[in-house]
């Protein structure tokens, strides 16, 4: 075994779950070489197209170069109106910048760790999934996609200190993501997988070990306790279950916002709003609460109530705090129009949704030209 640093020992993660997927695959790739090999041509036409973007080619981009570099990411594909999501991007950064940044992420001299935390804190908008994709175009024998598929399947082959959250997806985490890419293509071209690189080991673990790993695993994702929470950490998971609940209403086809005033002195977590033909507008306030005094979340519920155009107030909070904000919300809040929404269940919302997003993209019924 080489040093760790290069690779992980193979008792670090269930090895025989891992040697039955690639069994599989194996047999599958015997039985279908047409699928396997067009796989291969996909990834090789993927790579030819990233890695002409030179870092030369990326400073002179244009927003519509932009758009083309970005739209054709497997992370974008849940989203159907991609220029929507571009515009944001454009909007919230600046093209400068995220020029500058993805050169400097892509290309730069610091460690891989230290490129990646930066650009995660400079870039609004650009995450995990879409920055590791563009890092594994770049360089396929070094860099992996690191995503919720990724996770899913390191939670099934029961790699120790998966990441839950967002927060938790940091550059070292990134580090210790690729070692474990690189031990899983070592096994693969043990078994006579040829042309394995780390792009390779991500076409593996969607097309084989995901649906092993999703039919033995439920889709809840549970939160971590409050008191085991730093202060920290909890801040980073009510800003992530913000954002979840944002990306929910986008896809349900709301006007999704987070951060809005609703009412005279109650700023909310977020809003779904829903126009009416000419009638006006329907209105669903969310408040998030990950840890703390419940206090000011009743209060912004309360006062989110006197707006005629809201029709129901959610809490999202774990079990525990659920039951409490029922409790002293009694008397204060209209009980007929608060819900409560179990942060759990939230995030597997999240990811159920934006998984099936996904796959009826991919049947491109409606043109990008459409939209």
């Amino acid at each position: 075994m080489k040093n760790k640093s290069t690779y992980i020992e193979v008792d670090e993660m269930n090895a025989l779950r891992l040697e039955t997927a690639i069994k599989k695959f194996v047999c599958n790739k015997k039985q279908n070489p047409d699928h396997y090999q067009d796989s291969i041509a996909e990834r090789k036409e993927r790579l030819t197209f990233y890695q002409g973007f030179t870092p030369q080619r990326i400073r002179t981009m244009t927003e519509e170069d932009f758009y083309e570099y970005i739209r054709k990411l497997w992370s974008m594909m849940f989203w159907g109106n991609k220029q929507y999501i571009v515009d944001k991007l454009l909007r919230d950064n600046g093209l400068e910048k995220l020029k500058t940044q993805l050169i400097e992420l892509l290309y730069g001299d610091k460690p891989i760790a230290v490129r990646w935390d930066t650009f995660l804190k400079e870039i609004k908008g650009m995450g995990a999934s879409t920055i590791s994709e563009l890092l594994t175009y770049v360089n396929p024998t070094e860099y992996a996609i690191f995503n919720k598929t990724t996770v899913t399947c390191f939670q099934y082959l029961e790699i120790p200190d998966v990441p839950k959250f967002n927060y938790q997806y940091t550059g070292k985490k990134y580090v210790e993501v690729c070692t474990i890419a690189k031990e899983i293509a070592r096994m693969l071209v043990k078994h006579g997988i040829e042309e394995t690189d780390l792009l390779a080991v991500d076409y593996f673990l969607w097309g084989e070990l995901l649906p092993m790993a999703e039919q033995s695993t439920g889709n809840r994702v549970d939160i971590e306790e409050n008191s085991k929470q730093t202060q920290k950490a909890s801040s980073f998971i009510h800003s992530e279950l913000i954002e979840k609940l944002v990306t929910i209403g986008e896809l349900l086809g709301f006007d999704s916002r987070s951060e809005v005033r609703i009412a005279t002195g109650a700023i909310v977590d977020a809003v779904w709003e829903a126009k009416i033909g000419n009638m006006g507008k329907a209105i669903y306030v969310f408040e998030v609460q990950s840890a703390g005094s419940i206090d000011s979340l009743i209060l912004n519920l309360r006062k989110a109530q006197s707006n005629a155009a809201v029709q129901a107030v959610v809490a999202v909070s774990d079990e525990k705090q659920i039951a409490k904000i029922k409790a002293e919300s009694r008397g204060v809040i209209e009980e007929k129009s608060l819900r409560t929404w179990d942060s759990g269940d939230v995030l597997a919302v999240y990811n159920a949704l934006t998984r099936a997003h996904e796959s009826i993209n991919n049947l491109a019924l409606v043109p990008e030209s459409f939209l």
